[in-house]
This record gives C-alpha cells, sequence and structure tokens, in this order.
C-alpha cells in the first residue's frame, strides 16, 4: 500500500523491515518513510533506477475509466482540514517555431498577436500571470515594438506577471539534437534576455519534445535553473508514477557520485498538456473550462459538454466541480500544492480570449478563496510560483538551487521511447528527413570551427595592435545569425523531421545559407591567421584570398568538391584542424592532373596517394584526379600542391592490390547507395547488399566476422500507420539478446537499452532509440561501436546485431497533426565508423549489463570528434600572388584526450552596432571514458591528465586578463578560491569560463 495507517511495529527497526529493506536496494530502490501532517504513514520509493521501473512494469493497457490511461481516484472531504490545497493556475502559449507554418508565418499570423495583447491584458489586472518560453519569437517581437512597450514588459517582469521559462532560442527535441547544438541555443536565448532584460530564468518548462533526455536536466542545472517540467512521457510511466506518488522528482545524472547535478522535476501527469488533460483526470470536465471553447467560438469540446460563462447563478456548482478535478489531481502528488496549466498551441491570439479566459477563472477563484470550509486557495501563478511554494511546503531551499532536505525522491534514467496511447510509440521521427538531420550536423562542426577561429583571430588582431580591415562586426552578425538558424532548427518540429514539406524546405535554406556564411567567417580568419606579413592582410568578399575545397549547390543538393587547377607553380593549400588535439587526418583534394607532388609547411615531400574520381561504376573520369596524403595537423597549417613528373600513377592506389578490380569493387560507388566504414584511416566504401564480411583488428590481427545488410520495413495494415511521427511495422521481432546493449544519449555517456526482460514485453517499435553519437554492443570480452555522423533511429533486436533507419518514405498520416506523409526524400550521404575493440584489462569502471551507464574508449571519443569535426582544406586563391604563409597553432600543446573544447565563443558588445565585446565564453567538457580498452598504438597524439588543465600555459595566443567560472550560460558567477588558470574537471562535468581579453 502506497497510503496506509500501517502497525506501530513498522516503525521498529524488526528483522522483518531489515530484511525487507535488503531486498529493495539490490533493485536499485531505496525506500523512505514520511509522517504526513494529517498523521498519515506513508511508504515511497526514495531513490530509482529508469532501468528497473521498465522492468518492473508490464506495460499492458487497462481502461481507467474517466482517466483511461489511469485508474479511478477518490478521496475524503476532510483530507484538505489541516492543509487548504494550494492551486497555481499557469497561463501559457505554446508557440512552435515552425511546424505547420513557417517560423515568419507563425509570428505574422499569430505570436506577434499574442505578444501584443499580453502586455494589454496583463496591465489589466495585477492578479494576472503568463509564461513564455521561446527566445526566437520573442527577440523578433522586440524587435519590432517601441521602447514604452519595451519598458511595460520590463515592469510586468519586475512584478512577478510574466516569467520567462527555460529562456532557450527554442523549446528543443531531446532525442535528435546533440548537447552542443543544444547549449548553443540555450547560451543564445540567455544571453539574449541578459542583454535586453536583465533576466535570468529559474525554471525550464518543456511540455511538447517527444521524450525527454537527462542531458536537458544536467544543461539547465548547469545553467543556474532550480526546476524543471517534463510532459510526454510514456502513459505507462505516468501511471505508475501517480499510483507512487513519484511524478515529482529530484533527477539525477546516471554518472553523478552525488547529488551536485539534481534539479527538482515535475512530470504532468495526464494525456496532453492542452487544458482537457490539465485540470484534473477527467478531459470532458476539464473541457468545460476551457473558456476560448464557449458556444460561438472557433473550437468546441469533442466530448459534447460545452463550457458555460461565470456567473452568479452558476459559481457554486461550477466553483465545486473544478475543486473536485482538483483535489483528485491533487492525489497523484505529496504535497498540498497543486500545478494547473492553462494553455495549449498558440493560445491568447486574440484579446477576447485573454477576457475568457482570466475572467471567468478569476471570478472561480474569488468564490473558492471566499468560502473557508472549502479549504483551497487559488490563484493565477508563474510555474516558478509554484516550485517556490512547493519547496516550501517540504522545508526546501524556496527559490535557490540548493536541495536541503530532500523530501522527495531521487531518479536517474531518461524517457524513452516515448507512447501516446496503445502501441503508438514516436520512434520514427528519430530518421524521418535524414538529409535535414545530416545537414545540421554539418552547420554545427562548421559553426563551431568558425567560433574557434573568429575569437583567436579577435584575440591575434590585438595582439599584433595594428589597423586593418578584416570585418569583425560583419562576421560576428554571420556568426549571431548561424547561430540562431541552428538554434532553430533545434525546435522540436524541426530536427525532428516533423514539418509540412515548405517548412523543411525552410529549416533547409536557413540552415544552407548560415553554412554558407560560416565558412565566409572561417576563410577570412584563416587569412589573417596564416599571414607571415599581417600588413598584407586585405578584405575583398567578391574575390576571397582563400576557397573552401567543396560548394553545396542549393539547400536540397550534396556538397561537391571543387577541382583546383595544377600547374608547375605550387598551388597553396591551408588546412584547419578545429579540433584541439593535435592530428594526423588524411586531407583529399581533386585535381586536374595525376601527375602531382605534395609538400608540408617545411617543404618536405609528403607521401600521397593519387586515384580516379569514378563518374559511375566502370568509367573514370579523365580529366578529375583524387590527391589525399595523410597529414599532421596541431591547428592551422600549409601544404603546397603542385604538377610533378614523378607524380604516382592514377591506378596505383594501394600496395599489392591490382588496381582496376580492386579499387573498383573496394574504393568506389557502385549505385550511389554507400556505407562508409573507417578504421584508422582505412575507407572500405560499396553498394551490394551484403559488401563488407570481415574485420581484422591491427591490435592483434585477429579477424571478426561483421556483415553489412540492407532491410526494408513496410507499415501495418492496420488502421493506425506509420508516418512522421510513428514506427508501426508490419513485422514483430523476437527479442534474443546475450550481450549488454548500449544506446546514446545526446551528452557522450551511454545507457543500457531496457534489459531483455523489458524488450521482450514492447513491441519492436519501441525498441527503438535515438541514435545521437553512436551505439554499441559489448561481452566481457570486447564491444563493436557504431559512431554516427548524423542522428538516425537505431536498435538491436538479437544478438550481435545492430540496425540502423537510414531513411523513410510513408504515403500516409499518423493524425499526430501533420496532416501528410514523408515523400520529399532527398539522396543523403550519412557517415559512419564501425569500431572493434578488444577489452584488454579489468579497471574500476564496470563492462556488466547491470551498470547503469557506460563510457566510449578513448579511441572511440576520438573517432566520432575525427567523423564529425574533419579536416578543413582551403586553396589559395590562384589570382593571388603566393604570399608568404607561417603555420599557425594558439596551443602549446594539445588538450588532454579527454578533454573537450566544446567552445570558444566570442560575447557580444553592449554597445549598439552587434558587434564582439572584449571577452569570450570558453566551454569545456571533460568525457568519461572506459579505462579497459588499449589506447596503446591507436595514433592518438594526445594523453590524458585526470580532467587538469592550466589555461595559459596552454592558450599561449590568448592574452588573457581574467578568467571568471561562470555557469553554462553565462548567467551566474560562480566564486571560487581556487585559481582560474589551473582547471580542474570531474568526468563527465562541463564547465564555461568567461575570458576577459586584453
Amino acid at each position: 500500500e502506497q497510503e496506509t495507517n500501517m502497525p506501530a511495529s513498522w516503525l521498529n527497526p524488526t528483522p522483518r523491515l531489515n530484511k525487507w529493506f535488503s531486498v529493495v536496494e539490490k533493485a536499485h530502490f531505496s525506500w523512505c518513510l514520511v509522517l504526513t501532517p494529517s498523521s498519515k504513514i506513508m511508504f515511497f520509493p526514495h531513490f530509482f533506477q529508469m532501468l528497473d521501473v521498465y522492468d518492473l512494469l508490464s506495460f499492458d493497457n487497462p481502461d481507467g475509466g474517466v482517466w483511461k490511461q489511469g485508474f479511478d481516484i477518490s478521496y475524503q472531504d476532510n483530507e484538505w482540514d489541516n492543509e487548504p490545497l494550494q492551486v497555481f493556475v499557469v497561463p501559457h502559449s505554446h508557440n512552435d517555431p515552425g511546424w505547420l507554418k513557417t517560423f515568419d508565418d507563425y509570428y505574422r499570423d499569430q505570436t506577434q498577436h499574442i505578444l501584443n495583447n499580453m502586455v494589454v491584458k496583463l496591465h489589466e489586472d495585477s492578479r494576472r500571470k503568463m509564461i513564455w518560453s521561446e527566445i526566437s519569437y520573442f527577440s523578433k517581437w522586440w524587435d519590432n515594438i517601441d521602447e514604452q512597450k519595451r519598458d511595460a514588459v520590463r515592469r510586468l517582469i519586475e512584478s512577478g506577471q510574466l516569467e520567462v521559462a527555460t529562456g532557450g532560442w527554442v523549446m528543443p527535441d531531446e532525442a535528435s539534437t546533440h548537447y552542443s547544438a543544444l547549449i548553443d541555443q540555450l547560451v543564445e536565448g540567455h544571453q539574449w534576455l541578459e542583454r535586453n532584460l536583465g533576466v535570468k530564468p529559474k525554471t525550464g518548462w518543456a511540455v511538447d519534445p517527444f521524450g525527454h533526455t537527462p542531458t536537458q536536466a544536467y544543461l539547465l542545472r548547469q545553467a543556474g535553473l532550480s526546476n524543471m517540467l517534463i510532459q510526454r512521457v510514456h502513459y505507462t510511466v505516468k501511471k505508475h508514477f501517480a499510483s507512487q506518488k513519484t511524478l515529482e522528482f529530484f533527477w539525477r545524472q546516471n554518472w553523478d557520485q552525488d547529488s551536485s547535478s539534481d534539479i527538482l522535476c515535475h512530470m504532468m501527469p495526464f494525456y496532453s498538456y492542452d487544458v482537457p488533460h490539465t485540470c484534473g483526470p477527467d478531459p470532458k470536465i476539464c473541457c468545460q473550462y476551457d473558456f476560448k471553447r464557449l458556444p460561438g467560438g472557433r473550437i468546441s469540446c469533442p466530448w459534447r459538454i460545452p463550457p458555460q460563462a461565470i456567473t452568479d447563478n452558476n459559481v457554486q456548482e461550477r466553483a465545486q466541480t473544478l475543486l473536485d478535478q482538483y483535489r483528485k489531481k491533487s492525489k497523484l502528488f505529496r504535497t498540498n500544492v497543486l500545478l494547473v496549466p492553462l494553455g495549449d498551441d498558440f493560445r491568447y491570439t486574440e484579446a477576447v480570449e485573454w477576457d475568457q479566459q482570466f475572467d471567468n477563472y478569476q471570478k472561480l477563484f474569488d468564490y473558492m478563496n471566499s468560502h473557508p470550509e472549502l479549504h483551497v486557495q487559488a490563484q493565477f501563478g508563474t510555474i516558478s510560483d509554484y516550485f517556490e511554494a512547493l519547496r516550501k511546503s517540504t522545508g526546501m531551499d524556496p527559490v535557490g538551487i540548493n536541495v536541503g532536505q530532500l523530501a522527495l525522491p531521487v531518479l536517474s534514467g531518461d524517457f524513452f521511447t516515448y507512447a501516446d496511447r496503445d502501441d503508438h510509440y514516436w520512434s520514427g521521427y528519430f530518421t524521418s528527413r535524414p538529409f535535414y538531420k545530416r545537414l545540421d550536423r554539418v552547420l554545427e562542426s562548421h559553426l563551431r570551427a568558425a567560433e574557434v577561429l573568429y575569437s583567436l583571430t579577435l584575440a591575434n588582431i590585438q595582439k599584433y595592435g595594428q589597423p586593418n580591415d578584416y570585418p569583425s562586426v560583419d562576421n560576428y552578425k554571420l556568426l549571431t545569425e548561424a547561430r540562431r538558424n541552428l538554434g532553430l532548427f533545434q525546435h522540436h518540429d524541426a530536427i525532428t523531421g516533423t514539418g509540412k514539406d515548405w517548412v523543411v524546405v525552410d529549416y533547409g535554406t536557413r540552415l544552407f545559407h548560415s553554412i554558407l556564411n560560416v565558412k565566409r567567417v572561417i576563410v577570412s580568419s584563416a587569412h589573417w591567421l596564416v599571414l607571415k606579413d599581417k600588413q598584407t592582410y586585405f578584405h575583398d568578399p567578391s574575390n576571397p584570398f582563400l576557397q573552401m575545397d567543396d560548394v553545396q549547390p542549393s539547400q536540397d543538393a550534396l556538397p561537391r568538391k571543387i577541382i583546383f587547377e595544377v600547374h608547375e607553380k605550387p598551388r597553396l593549400l591551408v588546412v584547419y584542424n578545429p579540433t584541439e588535439q593535435a592530428r594526423m587526418s588524411m586531407v583529399t583534394v581533386y585535381v586536374t592532373t595525376p601527375k602531382v607532388r605534395v609538400l608540408n609547411a617545411l617543404g618536405h615531400v609528403v607521401r600521397a596517394q593519387v586515384s580516379a574520381v569514378w563518374n559511375d561504376a566502370s568509367h573514370a573520369a579523365a580529366d578529375v584526379f583524387q590527391v589525399r596524403s595523410a597529414t599532421s595537423v596541431h591547428h592551422i597549417t600549409a601544404l603546397w600542391v603542385y604538377s610533378a613528373p614523378l607524380g604516382l600513377s592514377v591506378y596505383q592506389l594501394m600496395e599489392g592490390m591490382e588496381p582496376r578490380t580492386e579499387a573498383a569493387k573496394y574504393m568506389f560507388l557502385q549505385d550511389g547507395r554507400q556505407i562508409s566504414l573507417i578504421h584508422l584511416g582505412t575507407t572500405l566504401k560499396c553498394s551490394n547488399v551484403s559488401c563488407l564480411q570481415k574485420m581484422r583488428l591491427k591490435e592483434d590481427d585477429s579477424e571478426d566476422l561483421v556483415k553489412v545488410e540492407f532491410v526494408l520495413y513496410g507499415t501495418t495494415s492496420n488502421k493506425d500507420k506509420s508516418g512522421a511521427y510513428l514506427f508501426l511495422p508490419d513485422k514483430e521481432a523476437t527479442i534474443l539478446l546475450n550481450e549488454c546493449v548500449y544506446t546514446p544519449q545526446n551528452y557522450p555517456v551511454l545507457i543500457p537499452k531496457k534489459t531483455w526482460k523489458t524488450m521482450a514485453k514492447l513491441p519492436l517499435q519501441a525498441n527503438f532509440y535515438p541514435m545521437t553519437s553512436m551505439v554499441y554492443l559489448q561481452d566481457s570480452s570486447g564491444r563493436l561501436s557504431l559512431l554516427t555522423a548524423q542522428s538516425l533511429g537505431a536498435a538491436s533486436l538479437k544478438s550481435g546485431q545492430l540496425e540502423v533507419i537510414m531513411d523513410r518514405r510513408l504515403n500516409q498520416d499518423d493524425n499526430r497533426g501533420l496532416g501528410q506523409g514523408v515523400l520529399d526524400n532527398k539522396i543523403t550521404a550519412n557517415s559512419f565508423r564501425l569500431l572493434l575493440e578488444k577489452r584488454s584489462s579489468e579497471c574500476s569502471h564496470s563492462h556488466t549489463c547491470t551498470a547503469p551507464y557506460s563510457y566510449p574508449s578513448i579511441l572511440s571519443h576520438m573517432s566520432y570528434m575525427y567523423l564529425n569535426h574533419p579536416l578543413i582544406s582551403m586553396a589559395v586563391n590562384q589570382r593571388s600572388d603566393n604570399p608568404s604563409l607561417t603555420p599557425y597553432s594558439p596551443l602549446s600543446a594539445s588538450f588532454p584526450c579527454d578533454m573537450h573544447l566544446v567552445n570558444l565563443r566570442a560575447i557580444q558588445s553592449k554597445e549598439e552596432g552587434g558587434g564582439p565585446s572584449e571577452q569570450a565564453a570558453l566551454i569545456l567538457h571533460r568525457k568519461g571514458f572506459d579505462c579497459g580498452f588499449s589506447n596503446r598504438n591507436t595514433g592518438l597524439l594526445c594523453t590524458t591528465t585526470r580532467g587538469k588543465i592550466h589555461l595559459e600555459k596552454l592558450l599561449t595566443d590568448l592574452k588573457v586578463k581574467s578568467i571568471t567560472p561562470v555557469s553554462l550560460s553565462l548567467m551566474h558567477t560562480h566564486n571560487s578560491d581556487a585559481d582560474p588558470q589551473e582547471i580542474s574537471l570531474k568526468p563527465m562535468e562541463i564547465r564555461t569560463y568567461r575570458l576577459q581579453l586584453s
């Protein structure tokens, strides 16, 4: 029983209780006794792992009555006599930055009117409140309003009537997004708020992402937020949490050894975030309190019982009926503080809706509050008003980030894969529109490369102290636009591939233009940094000094290599390594002759391979050739490529390989469908149904059978079918697993898939998960990892087998609001690396399936970095006289192997003009890694230092005046007695520093 008057003997440390505790602790549960104000003893789980919860649940779907996915809720009328029910009704409007309309169309037709009405209607009554989440819309509106209206907004925020929740650029998807892009969009939103409103968000609000990840919880906590709310969780999990009264918990990272990552989280209990599913368990009653649906309006209640305007004649009955729902909902929680959201998609567009909702609710509140026998206090509130009251009621720190007394349980784990009803699992969107999922990562990589190079260029210009025409302001504006376009695409109907066709094109066009723009920033910055004589720098945007080695013709086309003319006069190449470790990688360019020689920056000949460029399976191009050379790059270096009679023959591709047939079989495309399998520089490309047969491990020359096949799923013949969101396949799978399967989070820590007991209870589509970075299989002797350069859906349904969904084509809609199938498929160049590793030694990190998390190896981390952040090659314009170039490196040595420079991002000046300040944000992440895999003979040019680095010694080219530890998005300054130059990070920790550059 979850609530009962237990016998007094249960309170004594009897052998019975001790024995029972020892059993449940083995199952990753711990329990606590809570004495409530009503003198009832409650017995609750205190710490629990989601893996154990999934094992516990039966995933059946009985009809729960009015709360169809739940159960009947009852209460005693006197339960609130000693402690009244405190109700916070939180008005909100969920504004998708693109879905059925483009971002701009939604803004023009709806969002601007919502925000304009908000200013007027909140000022009419100080008791009215509202929350807003999407800064992408808010900033566009802010740019279009006058100073008088801006002052009115500031007054609403200061008075507590308007709260900005989360404050990210968008409400991001939490499955397909990479953690660095999640950080980018959060920083962009928070920096805008700090610059324009001085606001520091306290609470996260995520009502619509299709499943929830602990990564987002960690990032919000690191940004200084105290609380968060989530909504789209599997209906069976919601029901279980409601029955256990664990819908509110401290969300802790799997890898956290203490409570440093805890953030207080509220899970909404019912089907949706709309009004019918937020006041209580009965949607036909709650719908009667959505006063936008009053008779005569555009929308009505599907249960055919309309709302009634509140009058003196009906207020008593209407208030008591609503209070009954409030009381029933409160029975699912541990305190007498209740949250009731009041809103839906694009609500409060018209002034009349503000009056309908606020006036009618105020009459209900006035009646409830004026009748003490009802034992309720109801009012409008913001989401932070609610959490402050919740914390106060449990004895916690009411507003701060410190947890204080742990009166609520602690949870670790994730909430994937989401199902909203029946067997309708939302695993289809993990792959929908894969072309744009790939384009997202291309912009993400190029933007980071441009941010770092731009910041280094500004510092280097200060160092030389001479005037130049480097376009610092223009470049900063290009970076800002790219940040915002990338941020917009993290929205839960953008990167997910769940928008209308023309909306997808709008997103793609924004990504495409920003890729072109950040390339401009890269070439103009690299131009300055590699010049030996800075006096010769010039900026000519119509005729740039450097030219990228590839070009993308349009937003929906694949990039293609630029063909460089090569003569006896050397052609200079500048190669930029955007990672923080020196690396040996392949540089590939297309040239007009097979007779070439490559020299490095010191003038020494570099071994190079010349090969054919194939027009099709059997015809090589006569006038285009590929040159590949292995090049060691610290940061930026130069190569000389020129025509030479001693160049390798076009067909001398590999030692000992008969040139024409083997090269065509293994090295080149056959028909456009392609898988690339890369291990330490060796690439296999093929299109046959099963082209790969075995892999040889370099370390010990052992061989393993590895097979690649293509398969096809159809959709079910049932009434409900697959669409952009749902995956409802035409076949079932028998789950047969002998090894441990780890699936990724956005963050590079992997969690075990549900255990085979859970998987066997679930349909095939429930066992697909988002693959954002990698997925691996492992047993006690080894590990097979698949690393990815784009987010897709993945599963392991049988032992030793991984499945990755590459693309989806769907004739029909899946009835989740999109109103179309997915028929706009594009030829997509997905990239992967397959890594086979033998476990070499035991170490402190467990590799068993019982561990709630797992780390990649160091080699896996670095291979992933090389895949996602390739070398960037630029050729000096042929019309330029060959100037004197010099390699550039801002680092005295490589960063440690496990330390990642997430970003070095220039901060905008507070002055007019939108240019950079003399400050930069340095964001570092220490990767956790499994030490049970050997790093010998891997070719890595870095070591580990137990998370310690000295910034001043490493960043030799940055004249840093001061280093200040700050929260993730720079909103809060951390006080520390430690030397800010000496940085020490725990495994998995992300930390931000504000650099003041001299």
